[in-house]
Parts: structure tokens; sequence; C-alpha cells
């Protein structure tokens, strides 16, 4: 009998691979990106202090898009950068979270990068 692949497992396995690699710090923080079918989540984390410091999503008052789509990723990756450069954060290194760069991930990172950030 042949399994059926459990996607969200296989994710979860590719980010954790990948996390034990990157990490954020102070001077270079984690750009983290979380998609899931209703909205996308972007946040600016530093992993030696543990704390988040800036988030944005498609739940944002800001955002006109509300969907987990290309154009709102556009508006949530210049919306981050905005706040990002706002606390004077312009290196990040991005953290995909186990997705395909294809898509709505991808994006996403243009519009972080249009909009002022370095990765």
């Amino acid at each position: 009998m042949i399994s059926k692949i459990d996607r969200k497992v296989t994710r979860q396995r590719r980010h954790l691979r990948v996390r034990r690699k990157i990490s954020g710090t102070a001077d270079c923080p984690r750009l983290c990106v979380y998609r899931s079918n209703t909205a996308i989540y972007v946040q600016i984390i530093d992993d030696v202090a543990q704390n988040t410091l800036v988030s944005a999503s498609t739940l944002d008052k800001s955002i006109k898009t509300k969907k987990s789509n290309k154009e709102a990723a556009k508006e949530v990756g210049a919306l981050i950068a905005k706040r990002a450069l706002e606390k004077n954060i312009e290196n990040v290194v991005f953290d995909r979270g186990g997705y395909i760069y294809h898509g709505v991930v991808k994006e996403l990172a243009e519009a972080a990068r249009e909009g002022g950030l370095k990765f």
C-alpha cells in the first residue's frame, strides 16, 4: 500500500534543516516567512535575544489585499521593509520557512529588497 506524503511534515523538516544553519543576530536579524491558505506572515527576529523586532502580515489594517496571493505578498514585503528601516534594520538573513522560493515567497522577497532591505 502506498502511503500519502504529508506536505506539512516535509516542509517542517526542510525548515528545521535550514534553521540549523541560519540564525539571526542583533546586527543581522532573520526575516522569517510563514504562509497559510488565508494569510502571509513575516517577522524580523533576533534569535540571540529571542524576540521579534518587526512584524507584518496580511491581517494588518494598512494592507488592502486580505488574501494570500502575489499582490498581498508585494504589499507585505514593502510594509516589512518600511517598518524595518524605521527601526534602523537594513541587513537581514532571509528564512523562507521551508517553502520553495517561487510565487508568493519570491514576490515578498523582491518587494522587501525593493523597499530597502539587503539580503
